[in-house]
């Protein structure tokens, strides 16, 4: 006997149940970003391996040990997307969208990356991106801030704080990289194998390691924030009056480095504690050198992307419940009402086209058509049966009132049900 076929661990599907969660949170993030004009862009899923290496960085676990990566039958090297940001950056230098032009764009979609599953961290999870180009100064930094925070608000949310730093320029934060490397070194046997690792690659990253036995070394360590320059000090300066000024309460957050190598400037995350370890929900900030990393030119850059799975599960957490019931279960009992009772749900389909009615195909008795009714949890029962027919009406049945039971005249249906 063969074996279940199942999904991917790590890759689940979304059931009809779970569905409306999922269209209510991606409808209220659409019409957010219109509301701010930022446009919808749509990046393939599949990419080129080497569009990951130059953006993220070879050394990052990312490369190194979560890409989904194969050749395809032209002996191309070929990836699942593990993020958008490089797709989206790779879209506009192809299709020319940044040439003295700004661009205010988003993007929602599937990432992959070969993680070890737990609650809020899967191999095929969700993200929303907002990407801008073309806008080197701090207010283009806050307003991505301020969208993320509406959407909070709109969502319902609470209990997201915003974490916030700067890494500085490329110069000022290699400056401060050769302070760390000479003070993490001479504190080499604290140091686990994963910032052994770093060390050398990506020293910034030792700072983020949750290792509680690192904690007092790197709390002691040099401050990014005494070697940066005065343009960076300038900044982020700026950022904290725009956010203090719209009543955004932040923290300040030097440990706060992120994990790509393509960041500079503003770093910030949004997180929570009621997801247990997978407490960020939102992470972004500047990234001025990744366009001309990729062979465009030199463009500023800011963006964030948020874990649909991780704000859905806080949604749910909070007790957001949505329901796919229609509101209108229609039964139709016999031969002539079968064969004309499709046609007259369409007529009130084409008058209002808002209206979500559920009508009973594969026949069936009274009985059991109206158990599934009451089942689909619809609001009214549409009754149409050999009498109804003859006599052009149709028999209203309230399901959730204590109401009367209507007999009107088909024509009068639309007009009925637009009232109720």
């Amino acid at each position: 006997m063969s074996n279940k076929i199942q999904s991917i661990r790590g890759m689940h599907d979304i059931l009809p149940q779970q569905s409306p969660l999922w269209q209510f949170f991606e409808a209220t993030v659409k019409d957010l970003l219109k509301s701010y004009a930022y446009s919808e862009i749509r990046m393939p899923v599949v990419e080129s391996t080497d569009l990951f290496c130059r953006s993220i960085g070879e050394v990052t676990d990312i490369v190194e040990k979560e890409m989904y990566t194969f050749s395809d039958r032209n002996g191309d090297s070929l990836t699942l997307r593990p993020e958008g940001t490089a797709s989206c950056v790779r879209s506009c230098i192809q299709h020319g969208l940044l040439h003295n032009q700004q661009q205010h764009l988003w993007y929602i979609g599937p990432m992959f990356r070969h993680e070890r599953p737990q609650k809020g961290r899967y191999r095929q999870f969700h993200q929303v991106g907002v990407e801008t180009f073309g806008v080197d100064t701090p207010d283009i930094d806050a307003e991505l801030i301020l969208i993320s925070s509406r959407l909070w608000k709109l969502l319902g949310l609470q209990n997201i704080r915003l974490e916030l730093n700067t890494l500085g320029t490329s110069e000022s934060r290699n400056a401060y990289r050769s302070v760390l490397v000479d003070y993490l070194t001479k504190h080499r046997d604290l140091l686990d194998e994963d910032s052994l690792r770093r060390l050398e690659s990506n020293p910034l990253r030792v700072l983020d390691s949750k290792n509680p036995a690192m904690q007092e070394m790197i709390e002691a360590a040099p401050k990014l924030m005494d070697y940066l320059d005065q343009e960076s000090k300038d900044h982020f300066n700026t950022l904290k009056v725009i956010l203090d000024g719209a009543g955004i309460e932040y923290n300040i957050n030097p440990r706060l480095v992120r994990g790509l190598d393509y960041y500079c400037k503003t770093v910030f995350e949004w997180v929570t504690d009621d997801l247990g370890s997978q407490g960020t929900v939102c992470a972004g900030g500047r990234y001025d050198g990744l366009v001309e990393q990729l062979g465009g030119k030199p463009t500023p850059a800011a963006g964030f992307a948020m874990g649909i799975e991780r704000l859905l599960s806080l949604l749910e957490d909070a007790g957001t419940k949505l329901s796919s019931a229609p509101d209108v279960f229609v039964i139709m009992q016999g031969e002539q009402a079968q064969l004309k009772g499709l046609s007259l749900v369409e007529m009130v389909r084409d008058q209002l086209p808002h209206l979500v009615l559920q009508t009973n195909c594969g026949g069936g008795s009274f009985k059991s058509q109206m158990k599934k009714a009451n089942k689909s949890e619809a609001l009214v029962a549409l009754l149409l049966g050999e009498d109804e027919i003859a006599n052009e009406t149709i028999s209203m049945k309230f399901l959730r009132e204590d109401k009367e039971q209507l007999t009107i005249k088909q024509t009068q249906l639309a007009d009925v049900l637009k009232t109720i």
